[in-house]
């Protein structure tokens, strides 16, 4: 677990104006480093605008019947693979004179 936790304390000290993610270390992948941001995706974007991944590599998906929108990516980061995870409520599209 020396990886993640380096470049947690890499990223803390680099990056430490940036909002404060959900932070991950585990046993089972003692090599990751998994930061999640959740009801703001600007704040997963920020963060995965200055770790330098291209937007085009950012997977989007839906979750809850599609009333959460997901976008994750990852990067190399000093020895860890970093993953970053953005959740925010998708909220419908209001309706005028009965039609959307």
């Amino acid at each position: 677990m020396a990886a993640p936790l380096r470049a947690l304390r890499l990223l803390t000290a680099e990056y430490g104006h940036l909002p404060a993610p959900t932070v991950q270390v585990s046993t089972v992948y003692p090599d990751r480093l998994e930061l999640t941001f959740h009801d703001d995706l600007s704040d997963f974007e920020a963060w995965r605008g200055v770790l330098g991944i291209a937007p085009s590599s950012v997977e989007y998906g839906e979750q809850s019947d599609g009333r959460t929108r997901v976008l994750r990516a990852q990067v190399d980061y000093a020895g860890a693979l970093l993953r970053l995870t953005g959740y925010a409520t998708i909220y419908e599209a209001a309706t005028v004179g009965g039609a959307a």
